[in-house]
Formats: C-alpha cells, sequence, structure tokens
C-alpha cells in the first residue's frame, strides 16, 4: 500500500528568500544525524564481546553472570523501546533520539570505571536505553521524512548500524593494546562516536516535533515551527483503532524480530569466545567478529531496496535461515579450520535485522502505525530474545563445550524462518484492523 503524501516545504517556500535551500540543508543534516546514530547502535555491545573474556576476568564473572551480561541488551530494549512513541508524542522524534544519544555516550563513558559488576551493568543499561529508544524511532523517522525511499533509506541506516557493530568488533582490541592494554579505555573510547552523534540532532531538539498526522499546516506555521520536526501531512487520515496484539501480522513480525535478535545477540555476545575456545588468537577472533558484521554493510543496503520491490519477502527470509544453518554446522564440525568461512555464512544471515525494519515498514501505510508496529514488534521481539545469550552462557559453562549452544542457535533458526515467511506477506496492520 502506498504511505500517505508527506508535504514538502519546497512547494510553498520555493519562492521564498532561502526556503528551498534551508529545507535542503535540513535533509542533509538529518541524513547525517540518521547516519551517526546508527554508527552507535551496536558498539556498546560488539566492543564488550570482543573483550568479554578480560571483562569477565576484571569483574571475577561466571560463564552465568556473563550470559546475564549479554542478556541485558534485549532486555533493555524491551523495556525501554516501548517508552519510545510516547516520548516521541510529547517530546518530538528528534529531541528524543537526541537525548538517547547523549545516554549512550554518557553510559559507555560511565560504565568500565563504576566499579563491580552492578555498576557496569547500570552504565550498559543507562547506553541500551538510549539505543532503544532511537531503535524504535529509526523506522518511524524514515517512514515520515522518507515516505517514497523507505528502502533506500532503510538501507542506509541499516548499512551504517552494520559498520559501528563491525567496526567496534575489528578495532577493539588493536586499540585496547595500543592504549595499554586496559579493557576499561577500550570500552570507554567509543563515547567519543556518540558524542559525534549528539551534534546533527540538536537543532531538531529545539522543539516539539509535530506527529505524524497531524493535519495539514500552512507554509508559515511550517516556517515557524522549524526544523525541529517533519512537515505535517495533507490531511488527517482516519483509521480504525490499531491493536497490534490482535494483527496476525504483527505477532509474526515481532516473533521474527525476536528470534532474529535472539540470533545476534548471541553471535556478538559469544561467537569470539567460540573461535577463542577453538584455539583462535584473541586479535583473529575480534576480527571474525568484524567479518561476520561487515558483512551487513553491503547487503544492509542491498535487501531492504530487493524487499521492497518484491510483493512478498517470504523467499528472502529463507535464504538468510539457510545461511544461518549452514554457518552453525561449520562452527560444530570445524570451528578453527573452516573460520573464515563460517563467518562469512553468519554474517549474511545476521542481515535478518534490516530485513526486519524495512517489513515494520512495509507492514504498516500511515506514520503512527508505523510508529505503533515498531514498539510493538521492536519491544515484543526483544522480550523474546532475553532467555537466549544467558542460555547459551548457562548450557556453556555446565556442558564444558559449544556443542549444546550451538545446537540450540540452530534449533532456533527453524522457527524464524516459518514466522519470518508468514510476516513476509503483502497485508497492512491497518487493513487487518479494518476486518
Amino acid at each position: 500500500m502506498t504511505p500517505p503524501t508527506v508535504r514538502s516545504p519546497t512547494a510553498h517556500d520555493a519562492g521564498k528568500p532561502g526556503g528551498a535551500s534551508t529545507r535542503a540543508w535540513t535533509m542533509r543534516l538529518l541524513v547525517l544525524g540518521i547516519v551517526l546514530s546508527a554508527l552507535n547502535l551496536r558498539p556498546a555491545i560488539t566492543s564488550l564481546g570482543a573483550l568479554l573474556e578480560e571483562v569477565r576476568v576484571g569483574l571475577g564473572m561466571s560463564g552465568s553472570v556473563a550470559g546475564l551480561l549479554t542478556s541485558v541488551p534485549p532486555l533493555c530494549f524491551a523495556v525501554f523501546g516501548v517508552m519510545a512513541p510516547r516520548l516521541a508524542r510529547r517530546f518530538g522524534a528528534g529531541a528524543v533520539v537526541c537525548a538517547g544519544m547523549a545516554a549512550i555516550a554518557t553510559g559507555l563513558l560511565v560504565r568500565p570505571y563504576a566499579g563491580g559488576t552492578a555498576g557496569f551493568l547500570a552504565g550498559s543499561a543507562l547506553a541500551l536505553m538510549g539505543i532503544a529508544v532511537s531503535n524504535v524511532l529509526m523506522p518511524v523517522i524514515v517512514k515520515h521524512w522518507f515516505p517514497d525511499r523507505v528502502g533506500s533509506m532503510t538501507g542506509l541506516y541499516s548499512m551504517a548500524l552494520a559498520l559501528g557493530t563491525a567496526l567496534a568488533a575489528a578495532v577493539t582490541v588493536p586499540l585496547t593494546d595500543t592504549l595499554g592494554g586496559s579493557w576499561q579505555t577500550g570500552l570507554a573510547l567509543w563515547a567519543g562516536l556518540a558524542v559525534a552523534a549528539v551534534l546533527p540532532w540538536l537543532p531538531f531538539a529545539r522543539g516539539r516535533a509535530t506527529p505524524p498526522g497531524a493535519g495539514e499546516e500552512t507554509a508559515e506555521a511550517t516556517q515557524a515551527r522549524g526544523p525541529a520536526s517533519p512537515p505535517a501531512e495533507h490531511a488527517r487520515v482516519e483509521t480504525p483503532p490499531l491493536r497490534m496484539a490482535r494483527s496476525r501480522t504483527a505477532w509474526a513480525l515481532a516473533v521474527f524480530f525476536g528470534l532474529q535478535a535472539t540470533a545476534a545477540y548471541i553471535t556478538m555476545g559469544w561467537m569470539a569466545q567460540i573461535f577463542r575456545d577453538a584455539g583462535v588468537p584473541a586479535g583473529t577472533a575480534g576480527l571474525l567478529l568484524a567479518v561476520t558484521m561487515v558483512m551487513g554493510v553491503p547487503l544492509a543496503f542491498v535487501i531492504p531496496r530487493l524487499a521492497t520491490r518484491l510483493p512478498h519477502q517470504g523467499p528472502i527470509v529463507l535464504a538468510l535461515g539457510a545461511c544461518g544453518l549452514a554457518g552453525y554446522a561449520g562452527l560444530y564440525l570445524a570451528p578453527a579450520a573452516g573460520a573464515w568461512a563460517w563467518a562469512l555464512l553468519l554474517g549474511v544471515a545476521n542481515c535478518a535485522f534490516p530485513l526486519a525494519l524495512t517489513m515494520v515498514g512495509m507492514r504498516a501505510r500511515t506514520g503512527p502505525g508505523v510508529a505503533r508496529l515498531s514498539a510493538f514488534a521492536q519491544s515484543t521481539g526483544y522480550l523474546i530474545s532475553i532467555p537466549g545469550p544467558l542460555l547459551v552462557g548457562v548450557l556453556y559453562q555446565h556442558s564444558g563445550g559449544w556443542g549444546l549452544p550451538i545446537a540450540l542457535m540452530s534449533a532456533l533458526m527453524i522457527p524464524q524462518m516459518a514466522v519470518g515467511f508468514l510476516a513476509g506477506r503483502d497485508r497492512t496492520v491497518e487493513d487487518e484492523a479494518a476486518r
């Protein structure tokens, strides 16, 4: 279904001094903010994965507690992500994302030096809170500002997210060694990237954003409102009340999101350790994790564009799942001998994330629909994903090897493929609500 048309200020303001140029610079700043924000949505997690052994020793953690640490991200995403639409309605999406980047910077700077496991968890939770609200609001911002470029903008955002993920995995260990070998310094340095991401959002945080569907406004009102919020729609779109819990498509998308998040956070939290236990040096293990993450850079741009051209995204889901099963089989049979091949295959499988984000934008027709679907799918999905990394840590500690954890990862891929196929059907939550 075609999303509602968003009024372009250029059409009204082109004849006014600076109107078109102001609009152009606003859009460039918005794209820069989206890219920098996406770069910051995973380094808090993958930098920890690269140094997990050092953090465990430094804080005196057991394997089970380390598993709990890898479950903190989805828990925070579920708890705080559901708050994002309400915060955006009150303060504006730009202001919330700006505050989210500030929270990431503060949490990353504080957590290595907070003292003890509890302080480390608290600092991590602050950073993850900022990530959670930004996770939910990015598809909303893309849908509202770029309604005719959902696929390409989601691809750009996902590509930047994958780049930040891979960069943190690849360079955290070498930078830590260069800076004296302190894992505290190696984790804290990523706060600088988050500080840079705050700056582009400051102009968008000056005022309360008009929520999608707020009705048409005049050109004068648009100018008075400034760049703090996106342009309003031509007319209010009347739709039946959206009850996501009654939508089969919303549930399929939420479960798909949860299972792909489970696989992603197990990979980010434990894959480097799997390779290290197989005899791969720590630096090489970090590079292998980076290879897995960097596969998302080109594919995260291609897959959303391909998905928006297909009436059914199910075949893409099945192809990504098959790559994941092959990668898990390799990790079980020959983790060190074929390490680079398994890293590549699991990197392809992890591209279920940008596909899920794209389907969030495609399974709703309106801005409010996307906001509610994004919050429901991500919050519910991250709740579903919480036990996975924790269970892997428990199985690893009590079995003394990686056979059972890898079997669990493989088993979870089957339902992920099934619900992803259902979520890929050509329908919207608004249509389901109308029926």
